[in-house]
């Protein structure tokens, strides 16, 4: 009852003698601090809006510029070539006249001179031969070049202060596309069946494609990406799942591990919104979109009848968790500040010792955004859109994201087999009911202490979510801590109002469709076939060595095992992203092309195994230029799913696209970037790695494989198949790609021992 009392900030009676009025001088406190940091916030914001909007120049500099001008004019020079006499002209107080068009003429030359500054800096952006370039080997004007990014990036520039000097994604040419494509599906098809696709593709060259690129190329005239607006239909349903740190758990107890976490959120969150995190940057100085960055918290998937649409708020002040069946709303401001993890600790060991029941159908309710879209959007307009159910809803899709205490226990256990594999099927699924697929991100705390994230991506690529989650654990180890019974450090504030549980009155047709949404997300859940492998047996170092870029060097080797695992090769997808440009997002590498599969047949044939480390290295240069073109915006898939996109809005029949658009990738992978904060040493720290995380398989016949390259002698990959299929064997495949990464290991250990012997 004390909470009850102290949410009510005054109360008055109606007496004989008058209104009795009494006033709780906690609330007002309260409600003073809030207003003091609503407003502090709002200030911070308008002072980062204003530097990010006249970036690279400084607010400061519009001083100087005016100084300058104003002494000119008493030195009776006239540097405006006549404007500040037309502008005096204009003027009706005279008094003030010269002053203030000397001010009005400085303050449009200091804007012209950014507009040029930003004009300039967006030009050299568009400049890509450096990535071209070999490693180590910098050209002149590359040097040039990157001089002059430099000295016109500034010193300290936020998160968003490049975002206006980004390069626009180029429309490649129909014939560079077309060609490219035809070069990629070679290898994959005889000889009558490439014929048929190369007499295909030049009907839609000469016919369809002409007037379909137009319109594209109209279209990016005036968007900021012609890509960006299709990549809903992109990512329909892809969701990934990250891990905790590897070996490392700083402590076992749930709610204390959830705290810290939490508030490390909080304390990024608060540097996204006010726009303070460094921006991401290629060398240390050619700068990446930040734009998916904006939607990390406060978002929510909506479903709808025809297509969904992805909501995002301004700054919430609650999360929502789910523990056994119950759903809880935690408010993350106390007095105008975040919770401290101390607190946040309490709030969540509160909902942990709670032990009433699942109201009817809460039990399963989060398998309505694991199921099918449709039913899910027709229950939501007809069952949460009045009454408790409304306000509840209300409240999960309006967090700042979602949190489930889980009552299993996960992580890497060295001693058990199928540690890893368990894990990463949790990270990706659960259960099916415990998981708000609709966030942006469920954070997942499991009892042991082990933590993982189950991200969506209609909002932003997987490296977005991992730049977070980088930043949270090293937080959380390395500035928050624990105390030696290992909770979370700081005083326990037992004032706290309780964690309100959400009420539910869902009727039985309800529960009937929460049930079908649950056998469906099971059906799928229960098939995927997930194995985690760990391959310590070399790692970047050893392959920078061999002077291999470590990404060809896996892919490769992942043909040589897809190979090995089918006897035949099959169409790949490799993730690259497109963030040079504004607003970019990812572009398509196709893997194996004619230089790989000629590789993999030397591998496996004994008469041609001497020419196989040649047969490589041509390899992997074509599949570093590949990976190079994609991420300048040369690649082959987006831009024939946007000539795909617009021939369904001008009702043009295209087999040419229907065909390439329902070509199956059997082999869909992605890299996971590490370290893209360096807050964590990992020589120093060695232990103190995260796992990377997962996906499931594109193709029902085919293999999804993820991997994340740790320092110097480390690789995980994430591998995942259908156990319907007979084709697949997720842990087989992993053997596979062990076996291929040692055998091809061993083609330089070769020609290292025979230079030896030499």
């Amino acid at each position: 009852m004390a909470e009850a009392h102290q949410a009510v900030g005054f109360q008055f009676t109606v007496t004989p003698d008058g209104i009795d009025l009494h006033l709780s001088r906690e609330v007002l406190k309260h409600i003073y601090l809030s207003g003091v940091t609503s407003w502090t916030k709002r200030a911070i914001r308008f002072k980062n809006g204003i530097l990010t909007g006249v970036y690279p120049a400084s607010p400061s500099s519009l001083l100087i510029v005016v100084i300058a001008i104003m002494s000119t004019i008493y030195a009776r020079i006239d540097p405006s070539l006549g404007m500040i006499d037309t502008i005096k002209r204009t003027m009706s107080v005279r008094s003030t006249q010269t002053v203030l068009s000397a001010i009005l003429f400085s303050t449009g030359l200091w804007l012209s001179l950014i507009l040029m500054l930003r004009y300039i800096l967006k030009a050299l952006l568009s400049y890509h031969a450096w990535i071209f370039e070999s490693h180590g080997k910098i050209s002149f004007c590359t040097k040039l070049w990157l001089s002059l990014v430099k000295m016109l990036s500034g010193r300290r520039p936020l998160l968003y202060s490049f975002q206006t000097s980004l390069p626009r994604l180029p429309v490649p040419s129909v014939d560079d596309t077309i060609t490219r494509y035809l070069e990629s599906v070679r290898p994959l098809l005889d000889d009558e069946q490439y014929n048929q696709m190369e007499v295909v593709a030049n009907d839609f060259k000469k016919d369809q494609a002409p007037k379909l690129q137009k319109y594209l190329i109209l279209k990016s005239w005036w968007a900021t990406n012609y890509v960006h607006m299709s990549v809903l239909y992109v990512y329909c349903r892809h969701y990934t799942g990250n891990m905790d740190l590897l070996y490392v758990t700083p402590t076992h107890r749930q709610a204390a591990r959830a705290g810290n976490v939490v508030h490390a959120m909080l304390q990024y969150r608060r540097k996204l919104e006010r726009g303070e995190h460094a921006p991401l940057r290629a060398l240390g100085v050619v700068p990446m979109c930040s734009y998916q960055m904006e939607r990390m918290f406060n978002t929510t998937r909506i479903p709808g009848i025809e297509t969904d649409f992805v909501q995002h708020l301004s700054d919430q002040k609650h999360l929502v968790v789910y523990h056994k069946g119950r759903f809880f709303k935690v408010w993350l401001y106390y007095g105008g500040r975040h919770l401290w993890p101390s607190e946040l600790e309490t709030q969540f060991q509160r909902i942990l010792d709670d032990t009433t029941k699942p109201q009817p159908g809460e039990l399963k309710l989060a398998a309505l955004t694991a199921g099918n879209r449709v039913p899910w959007a027709r229950a939501r307009l007809k069952y949460f859109s009045q009454g408790v159910n409304k306000a509840s809803l209300e409240a999960i899709e309006t967090s700042a994201f979602f949190l489930s205490l889980d009552d299993e226990a996960h992580g890497y256990d060295p001693d058990k087999l199928r540690s890893l594999d368990l894990y990463a099927k949790s990270l990706l699924h659960g259960k099916c009911y415990d998981r708000w697929f609709d966030k942006s991100f469920t954070l997942i705390a499991y009892k042991n202490g082990k933590l993982g994230v189950n991200a969506e991506h209609s909002w932003a690529d997987a490296p977005i979510i991992g730049h977070m989650w980088e930043y949270v654990l090293a937080t959380d180890c390395f500035l928050l801590g624990y105390t030696e019974e290992g909770h979370c450090k700081g005083d326990i504030n037992k004032g706290l109002p309780l964690p309100t549980k959400l009420q539910w009155d869902i009727p039985l047709e309800c529960q009937e469709v929460i049930e079908e949404s649950y056998m469906v997300a099971k059906v799928i859940a229960d098939d995927v076939d997930f194995h985690g492998c760990l391959f310590d047996e070399f790692g970047k170092g050893l392959i920078k060595k061999s002077r291999t870029s470590p990404d060809a060097f896996i892919q490769l080797a992942l043909q040589l095992a897809q190979f090995r695992d089918k006897g035949e090769f099959c169409l790949t997808y490799e993730a690259s992203m497109t963030r040079m440009f504004r607003e970019g997002r990812t572009e398509t590498v196709r893997s194996c092309t004619s230089e790989s599969t000629a590789f993999v047949r030397a591998m496996e044939d004994k008469n041609t195994h001497c020419r196989s480390l040649d047969l490589f290295r041509k390899a992997a240069d074509k599949h570093q230029n590949m990976y190079r073109l994609a991420m300048t915006g040369s690649g082959i898939d987006r831009h024939l799913f946007c000539l795909y996109i617009m021939s369904k809005y001008l009702s043009i029949h295209s087999p040419f696209l229907k065909q390439v658009l329902s070509e199956p990738w059997r082999l869909s992978t992605s890299q996971t970037p590490q370290q893209q904060l360096n807050m964590v040493d990992i020589k120093k720290f060695p232990r103190y790695v995260g796992a990377g995380g997962g996906f499931g398989p594109v193709a029902d016949d085919g293999y999804g494989v993820s991997y994340i390259i740790i320092g110097e002698n480390l690789i995980t990959f994430h591998i995942s198949s259908k156990f319907s299929s007979p084709e697949t064997d997720s842990y087989r495949f992993g053997q596979n790609i062990r076996q291929a990464m040692l055998d091809i290991r061993a083609l330089f250990d070769q020609k290292d021992k025979k230079e030896k012997e030499m």
